[in-house]
This record gives structure tokens, C-alpha cells and sequence, in this order.
């Protein structure tokens, strides 16, 4: 459809403020409400623009205006539909903006609501898939009516499925996400167990179908047929564009969600916690004001720009796996992806270490790795579990550098598990300071020494042991033991220098 077919509805009463004839004409791709000052990142091209023009008021200069619009321009919409509810009128600099930024501008009345807008524009779009000629389309028109009328409804996508299928005799049909989590199933389709789910994907049982969409790997969308293989494939295209048209728009919704949620995460990694301001951003992402939580820290590959991103996407759909764990996820101003978790008490680890190789599986040549702290019992050990989440996933990176792998916190029970979590240079620098020459290796007699500590230390510094296991006098294990003593300045009867030469040489 295109913008001028709107203008066209007398049900909406539309009044075009600006708008020549070649941009008219544009193609329509979809509808985003919004009243933020600057929405470009969550536009996607060709969609329409529908704003109260809440982010305006009457002292704002032009500026403000040529704001917005450049950064509709510059997302690539086709229009702006702006409410006169608020001011009454459509402001005259947003008009001039419009103008001079090439922006189709429209006034919409107060009696007319959003979702009228968009439920027309979606009754159009699909009815002019339903005027294809007869050997194109697959859907009947009556269905392609009804479903629009769903999605600008906002039904869930169970009913979706179930409308969409219904004329292929009700199979079991599914969406599923890459991991196997269940989206939406016919009302024939019984409950299918993520891991079977998962399993039916790679095999290929059935019919299975990638729905398009602005997906990630880690949460792309399928819609699967189990032993319907020989099910018409332009229907299953046209039930697949279904989903995804009800995927953009659930998407356009949790945009806003996100924001909540990098704002709960900057509150976070703050120092010293701002009580008041921890429980509004809490509440503003549907988490309880009272604990306990877990905090989530993870990484794709290096961890920043688009790999950031689809770290957030694999922590979200690890989580959405856990339904009774309520969370929020975003990344902080530096990149790093986070979740809060309203964790359960009675649940025993880290919800994610089940999922996590299914992710992996996804995207198998990146390095994927998540750190979890332990349980903080209220808001204010947020950004201590923050800490701690951090340190888990270094210590994860350090375990698995090429793979995928989660750590909790609560599992650094031993002094190599502890140490894995400080930084790898940092770790060089201890081990070379406190081995001395040993630590270079240059010659043979260092080296020979550097076996004779790790032997003694790993028999717990019995001079016996060490003999029997090196095959030497005990006379000579004593002289080597004398010779690291005086290369490192250490005394191996004392407890806390054997820990410090046994912490170096794990940290080699």
C-alpha cells in the first residue's frame, strides 16, 4: 500500500499537511508509534510514523523539530502522522521541518486513534497480498481479512497459527525459536520439550520454515509442521509472514523495554546504589522491588558493537526459557550485555548452564561466555553481584577461550577456578614476579628445578614423595629445594609462600 491510500480512507479523516506526489506513492512497510525525540534506531525503511508529538512543546525552537525529522529522514520512513490531541494542532515549524527534510506529513485528529491507523494500514497490506493472481496466492481472502484484523488487534500468536492453519485440517503446527523454546502451537499440537523441539530442527523431521524477521541467530524464529511434509509450501510462506508480521510489531513494543532496561543496568554498575532510583527502574521493567536477584554478564565473541547486541539476544532468549524468573536485559554505556534476574531461591545454579551449548550450537565459530554472581538478597547488593558477575566471566573466557561456557560465581571453590577470573596479564606479571628466574625457563637446571617445586608442592611438601615420584635421594630433593628457596626468596616450610609459588604457577 502507500501513503496516499490512507488519505483516501474517510473512516480516518486524515489531512495531508505537506506531501508531494512522488512521495506519496511510497510503499508502506509498516507502522511505529513513538514520542521519542529521537527514534531512528527502532524505525525500520518504509515504515509510517505515528506520533502524539508529546516530545514537543510550545517553547521548543525549530531545532527540536528538525531533530525528530532528520531522524525520520535518515531511518528512511515514508511519513509522519502526527496527533492533534496534545497542542491542539499540528505545529507550524514541524510543518516547515517536513518540508525542507522531504517528509510526507499528515494531521491526525483526536477522535482518530493509532490503532485505527494501524489496523488499516494491515487490512490493506493484506489485502493486497489477497489480490495476487489466483495461481500466487495461497491463503483465501476472507482468511488474509481475518488475520489482519488479528494482528492490529494484537492477538497472541497461538490464535494467529491456529487461524492461519486451519484450512490444512488443523495439523500440529509450532513456532519455535533455534533453541527449541515453543512461541506459539496450533490447539492440536501437544506440548513439545525444548529439547525435542531442538532435535526435530537439525534433523529436519517434518516441515520446518525460517521465519524472516530482524532476527539474531541466538533468537531467530521457525515455523515447524511435525510430519507434514508435504504441506503445501506457499502456504507455509504465507503462514510464516504471518509471524513475522506480528514478530515487528512485538518488537517495535519491546523496544521501549529495552530502554527501561539499559537504564536498570546503568543504576547497577553505579557506586553508591541510588536506592530510590533502583526500585523505579526495577518497577519500570516488571521486576519486584524485594530480592533476591542474580545478575548475568555475557559476551559473543569480542563483546562489542553488533556482538554486544547479540550477546543481550542470547542472554534474553537463555532466560525466556525459565518463565518464573522474571528479568530485564541490556548493555551498559561500554557495551557489555547484562541481565538482572528476580531469581528463585529454591532453584539450585545458574538458569543458563543447561541452555548455553544450544546457543553455542547457533553460532558455533564465535566464543560465547556468561558469568553469573551469587544471589543478592536486596537492590543494594546489585552492583556487588555486578562485580562478582564480572569476574565469573572472566574467569569462564579464561576456562574455554575458543568455546562456549558459563560460570557461576558460586563455583570458584578452588584457587585455580579463583584464579582464572584475573586478567591474564595481570596473572603473567604475579607468576613472573614471585617465580624469579624459574619463572623464564632459560636453562636446563631452571627448568629441573621448576619440576621438583611443582612435584613437591603437588605431594604436599613431602620430601619422601617427591624423591620417590622424581627418582632421585631425598638428599637431592633437599639441595633443589634449597636452590628455589634462594632463586625466589621464599621459605617452603611456611604455609603462605608455598601458596604464593603454588598461585604462580597456576597462573602461568
Amino acid at each position: 500500500m502507500h501513503v496516499e491510500d490512507l488519505l483516501q480512507l474517510d473512516s480516518l479523516d486524515l489531512t495531508l499537511l505537506w506531501g508531494d506526489r512522488p512521495l506519496l506513492t511510497q510503499e508502506v512497510s509498516g507502522v511505529t508509534a513513538t514520542d521519542l525525540e529521537d527514534p531512528a534506531r527502532f524505525l525500520q525503511p518504509g515504515e509510517l510514523v505515528l506520533s502524539g508529538l508529546v516530545w514537543w512543546a510550545a517553547g521548543d525552537g525549530r531545532a527540536k523539530a528538525d531533530h525528530f525529522v532528520a531522524a525520520l529522514r535518515a531511518a528512511g520512513a515514508t511519513a509522519l502522522l502526527a496527533g492533534e490531541e496534545t497542542h491542539g494542532e499540528v505545529p507550524a515549524v514541524l510543518v516547515d521541518s517536513c518540508r525542507e527534510h522531504g517528509i510526507v506529513l499528515v494531521a491526525v485528529p483526536a477522535h482518530t486513534t493509532f490503532r485505527a491507523i494501524t489496523e488499516a494500514v494491515y487490512l490493506r497490506q493484506w489485502g493486497d497480498l489477497s489480490r495476487r493472481p489466483t495461481d500466487h496466492y495461497a491463503l483465501p481472502e476472507n482468511v488474509r481479512t481475518e488475520l489482519a484484523g488479528l494482528l492490529a488487534g494484537g492477538a497472541p500468536p497461538d490464535a494467529l497459527l491456529d487461524r492461519a492453519s486451519a484450512h490444512l485440517g488443523g495439523p500440529a503446527c509450532y513456532v519455535l525459536t533455534a533453541t527449541g523454546r515453543t512461541i506459539a502451537r496450533t490447539s492440536s499440537a501437544p506440548p513439545l520439550p525444548a529439547h525435542r523441539a531442538a532435535e526435530d530442527l537439525k534433523s529436519g523431521i517434518g516441515s520446518t520454515l525460517r521465519i524472516d524477521g530482524d532476527s539474531d541467530p541466538y533468537d531467530s524464529w521457525h515455523l515447524h509442521l511435525r510430519g507434514a511434509a508435504d504441506a503445501p509450501p506457499r502456504v507455509l510462506h504465507e503462514i510464516a509472514d504471518v509471524i513475522a508480521q506480528y514478530r515487528h510489531l512485538t518488537d517495535r513494543s519491546q523496544a521501549a523495554r529495552r530502554r527501561a532496561a539499559d537504564a536498570l543496568m546503568a543504576l547497577t554498575d553505579a557506586t553508591p546504589a541510588d536506592g530510590t532510583a533502583l526500585e523505579a527502574a526495577l518497577h519500570s521493567c516488571g521486576l519486584p522491588a524485594t530480592g533476591p536477584y542474580r545478575v548475568v554478564v555475557a559476551t559473543a565473541g569480542g563483546g562489542d558493537g553488533e556482538e554486544g547486541d547479540r550477546a543481550v539476544a542470547a542472554l534474553v532468549e537463555a532466560l525466556r526459557h525459565s518463565p518464573g524468573e522474571p528479568f530485564a536485559a541490556g548493555r551498559l554505556p561500554g557495551g557489555e550485555a547484562v541481565a538482572v534476574v528476580r531469581a528463585d531461591p529454591a532453584a539450585e545454579g545458574c538458569p543458563l548452564d543447561e541452555l548455553w551449548p544450544a546457543l553455542h550450537g547457533c553460532r558455533p565459530e564465535v566464543p560465547l561466555h556468561a558469568g553469573a554472581s551469587a544471589l543478592a538478597p536486596t537492590a543494594g547488593g546489585l552492583n556487588a553481584a555486578l562485580v562478582q558477575a564480572r569476574y565469573a566471566l572472566a574467569a569462564a573466557r579464561a576456562q574455554s577461550p575458543k568455546g562456549a561456557r558459563v560460570t557461576d560465581v558460586e563455583e570458584l571453590t578452588t584457587l585455580g577456578s579463583l584464579l582464572a577470573g584475573v586478567p591474564a596479564d595481570v596473572r603473567r606479571a604475579f607468576s613472573t614476579r614471585v617465580l624469579g628466574p624459574l619463572a623464564r625457563g632459560g636453562s636446563a637446571s631452571h627448568r629441573m628445578l621448576l619440576e621438583t617445586l611443582e612435584v613437591f608442592l603437588d605431594r604436599h611438601g613431602s620430601w619422601a614423595r617427591t624423591a620417590e615420584s622424581l627418582h632421585l635421594h631425598v638428599n637431592t630433593v633437599h639441595y633443589r629445594i634449597q636452590r628455589i628457596e634462594a632463586l625466589t626468596g621464599r621459605d617452603l616450610s611456611r604455609l603462605d609462600h608455598k601458596l604464593d609459588l603454588h598461585a604462580a604457577l597456576v597462573c602461568r
